[in-house]
């Protein structure tokens, strides 16, 4: 029964992020906000709604474990699992000017979030300079794309989600009329904050049943639950041969996760930084950034086999973190 209303919250999540997204992005169109500003911010932050619902519902239920193994397992399966399914189905091409913009600051936020826990600890202050440094990165990111000097991994985090749903994209959604478009908004809110309940709750009774740490289930069931709409959006752009899209993805999802999702939840729930994660997950989750740089860089893509390699690591993290080797 546990498992069960774990999954119902996923699931209420996932489709309340939507609905959020789809509603958002329709009255953000009859406002008048423009095309690109609706991706890199509602969209972008739209898909991350499912991390921040369960981080913040986690940490306001005094479950630190939860809310902050969930940013860094979230993380981890990105840059491991993730990636190394999209790369799985289709070797991706790796633009290395993308990938030392936004894979530097993945590595950074990695490192600001490491810093944080070896010293204050997710408190207000932090949680505001981290929202702080969303901003800027969403400013880099317009005028990446107002110059036209490539891609930014936040345009195109949206993008991978838009092809999923073509109804989330400005012009197709403003066919909406307003009253259908609030429904979508409030309806996926109520969703987002229903589905987050269940998840932390079931969360917290799953660690209490079987054993486990809430740091273990944060990093690795509700990390790998929330991450689930990247895992698809990134494995249809691979399978569409849109490398870029998916790389881009991974990348702007671990940009979001941190400096977006950290911050708004130690800005509203201060919490501290558990010492498991100080010590092992938040210093690996540095090396993973790193070493999936290396291993683009190298190449200027990621092939077969790298993402083979990719996939098995994440799965000896996970066979390491439970404990069976």
């Amino acid at each position: 029964m546990t498992i069960l209303v774990l999954l119902g919250g996923l699931v209420l999540l996932v489709i309340g992020g939507e609905l959020l997204v789809r509603g958002a992005v329709a009255i953000a169109g009859k406002l008048g906000v423009s095309p690109l500003m609706i991706g890199l911010t509602i969209v972008g932050m739209g898909t991350s709604m499912p991390e921040l619902a369960a981080s913040l519902q986690a940490a306001l239920a005094g479950s630190p474990g939860i809310a902050l193994g969930n940013i860094v397992g979230s993380n981890i399966a990105n840059s491991l699992l993730i990636l190394g399914v999209a790369a799985l189905l289709a070797p991706i091409a790796v633009a290395r000017g993308t990938l030392w913009r936004d894979g530097g600051i993945g590595v950074l936020a990695a490192c600001a979030l490491l810093a944080i826990g070896m010293t204050t600890g997710l408190g207000r202050v932090a949680g505001a300079v981290l929202i702080a440094a969303m901003l800027g990165y969403l400013v880099l990111a317009y005028r990446q794309e107002k110059s036209a000097a490539g891609h930014s991994a936040a345009l195109e985090k949206a993008e991978a989600l838009e092809a999923i749903d073509p109804a989330l994209k400005p012009g197709e959604s403003q066919s909406a009329g307003w009253g259908l478009s609030l429904f979508f908004l409030l309806a996926g809110l109520g969703c987002i904050v229903g589905g987050g309940t269940l998840l932390v709750g079931a969360a917290v009774d799953l660690a209490i049943e079987f054993g486990m740490s809430e740091t273990l289930v944060g990093l690795t069931i509700v990390a790998v639950g929330t991450s689930l709409p990247e895992l698809v959006t990134s494995a249809v752009a691979a399978i569409r041969k849109q490398s870029e899209v998916a790389l881009g993805n991974v990348l702007g999802s671990n940009i979001y996760n941190v400096f977006f999702i950290g911050g708004v939840t130690g800005a509203i729930a201060p919490t501290p930084v558990p010492d498991t994660l100080v010590r092992f997950d938040l210093p690996l989750l540095v090396a993973i950034s790193l070493a999936v740089m290396a291993l683009a860089w190298t190449g200027a893509r990621l092939s077969r086999w790298e993402g083979a390699a990719l996939v098995a690591a994440y799965c000896a993290y996970l066979g390491f973190a439970a404990g069976v080797f």
